[in-house]
């Protein structure tokens, strides 16, 4: 006789399957917040920016930052392109060893 409630064996499969699919969803979770936590420290932000990607307006705001801003990380670099071109270089003064009985200019480094 049917009175309208699952079986054991129906329920059982429908709490197995939602305890796989609620597994898979946080390792998934965890996985992007891992991927977008490096995308944010290479690009020179704080990481802990991909925490804000979960956040349905935010992540919108913090996308187009990361696309559209300029980077700190590309700020040092042109930073440090601009002294290195200011400094003065010298490409004909010849080495002059300061302690002559090395005959290497590194004398810890390899000697071939």
């Amino acid at each position: 006789m049917y009175n309208g409630t699952y079986s054991t064996g129906a329920s059982a499969l429908l709490g197995g399957s939602l305890i796989v699919t609620l597994i898979i969803s946080v390792a998934a979770i965890i996985f992007a917040i891992i991927i977008w936590w490096r995308i944010f420290s290479k690009a020179g932000y704080s990481g802990a920016l991909s925490l804000l990607l979960f956040i349905p307006i935010a992540n919108l705001i913090v996308i187009c930052v990361l696309a559209f801003a300029e980077w700190p990380i590309l700020k040092e670099l042109n930073q440090l392109r601009q002294m290195a071109a200011q400094r003065p270089q010298y490409p004909n003064q010849q080495f002059q060893n300061p302690n002559p009985q090395y005959p290497y200019p590194n004398p810890q480094g390899p000697r071939y």
